[in-house]
């Protein structure tokens, strides 16, 4: 069942769906359910979770706004929820300075638990750009990942882009060191 009418996004505002979305387990429940619907037994054999499991996880998110019910049906006289994300993609919230970047932990954390023998491009780069640059290449990432994300076929196995583009804090000397 496709998802074509959902929202194009859903913005996080309050702490109960900031607290939703900071669990491993849940994004990774929201990672699955980014292109099909699926079920509660469905989402657990997936995630790897006991029913129970993934039974309070969606609800969690569900009571959060963060996914829904998309459709129902009777399957031996029990009702069966189909869930699925509340919008096609979900912004957070700027974490702030100092503030923990709960996207790009999760990221790190799938990125870490990817199989190794796995074909990946990971690769961190240093650059010195003018602001207009800087806004340049921060368009044409967004961009990019919008225009994949549309070419997207949900009978494919799953990818995952993580791109982040942002100005370091600045270094601090050591003391005593020159200045």
């Amino acid at each position: 069942m496709p998802t074509d009418d959902l929202p194009e996004t859903f913005h996080v505002t309050t702490d109960e769906q900031l607290r939703a979305l900071s669990s491993l387990t849940r994004h990774r429940i929201m990672a699955m359910l980014r292109f099909e619907p699926a079920t509660i037994t469905q989402i657990a054999e997936r995630v790897g979770l006991a029913k129970g499991s993934s039974s309070y996880h969606v609800r969690l998110l569900e009571r959060a706004g963060l996914v829904k019910v998309v459709r129902t049906r009777k399957v031996r006289g029990v009702t069966e929820r189909y869930y699925a994300m509340a919008a096609q993609s979900i912004v957070l919230p700027d974490p702030g300075e100092g503030g923990p970047d709960v996207l790009m932990r999760h990221a790190v954390a799938d990125l870490e638990a990817a199989p190794a023998e796995g074909e990946r491009h990971v690769r961190m780069a240093h650059l010195r750009l003018t602001e207009d640059r800087f806004a340049e290449l921060g368009a044409r990432l967004e961009a990019l990942a919008d225009e994949y994300r549309q070419l997207s076929d949900p009978s494919l196995p799953d990818a995952s882009l993580v791109f982040a583009l942002f100005h370091p804090a600045p270094r601090k000397q050591a003391e005593g060191g020159a200045k």
